[in-house]
């Protein structure tokens, strides 16, 4: 285990998931590229977070809607950073329409953020990762990567594909020393589920084994073991952190008594 991590990056590191990994990867004692797209305030706690472990942060403004641009950040931020050990792609969004009122326009949206964007920043993550001491890929996805759900047609099938390219890239770059994973959150307090970063566990979620939402570091926590030396046999794989819930399909399914789920 020759993989020491010292250099990430993690997209969307402004709230939730991505603040809560760039604090985890900086425990870790990495330094952390930090970047955010609407919450500036909200990086820059983060890299006070980061800066009180002892540890550099870099703050980048960073919009995946701006390909390739935002591409350029990510080499900006390895070059300030002086290399790159570990590249976690959190930034994403999603656009929630019922598959036959879904639009053009919502469908390039999603899409071009949460795949296109992300494969060109992987990309370059990777490219910055070649002839090093090798490297760790994370991709935050979802569990829609593996299980659809009514109305996001969009996110569902960006999500999917994200998961099957993080599949191809450990394909190819194992050679290098490259291992590439996904994380698959399920309901996650966060800004992004209108949570506000609350403690879930105060919840109520019948529909989950464990009872409750996840919270933040929990995802981070499993981010920061694919991030580790300890995890240099895995690659290709997607981690579910969802407290159960996709175990809940056929079980659920079968005590519906209504049609509301149709509804998105």
């Amino acid at each position: 285990m020759t993989f020491q991590p010292s250099r990430a990056i993690v997209t969307g590191s402004d709230s939730g998931i991505g603040k809560a990994t760039a604090v985890a990867l900086a425990a870790a004692g990495m330094d952390v590229g930090v970047t955010w797209h609407a919450d500036e305030e909200g990086a820059r706690d983060a890299a006070r977070e980061v800066a009180e472990l002892g540890r550099r942060a870099v703050v980048r403004h960073f919009d995946a809607t701006d390909i390739p641009a935002c591409g350029d950040v990510i080499d900006d931020l390895v070059a300030e950073l002086g290399g790159l050990d570990v590249f976690v792609n959190n930034a994403g969004t999603g656009d929630n329409a019922p598959f036959l009122e879904l639009t053009l326009d919502q469908w390039r949206h999603t899409v071009s953020v949460d795949l296109e964007a992300a494969f060109l920043c992987l990309q370059r993550a990777a490219g910055h990762m070649i002839g090093a001491d090798g490297g760790r890929l994370i991709a935050i996805t979802s569990v829609h990567e593996h299980q659809p759900r009514v109305g996001s047609a969009a996110y569902d099938a960006a999500k999917h594909g994200l998961g099957g390219l993080m599949k191809t890239i450990a394909l190819e770059l194992g050679r290098e020393g490259i291992t590439a994973n996904s994380v698959a959150p399920g309901e996650i307090a966060t800004p992004m589920t209108g949570q506000e970063d609350e403690d879930p566990r105060g919840k109520d979620r019948p529909g989950v084994p464990l009872g409750r939402p996840g919270d933040a570091r929990e995802i981070a926590a499993v981010v920061a073991f694919l991030a580790s030396p300890q995890a240099s046999y895995v690659s290709g794989a997607s981690y579910v952190v969802d407290g159960g819930m996709l175990q809940m399909g056929p079980q659920a399914g079968s005590h519906l008594e209504s049609d509301d789920w149709r509804q998105s």
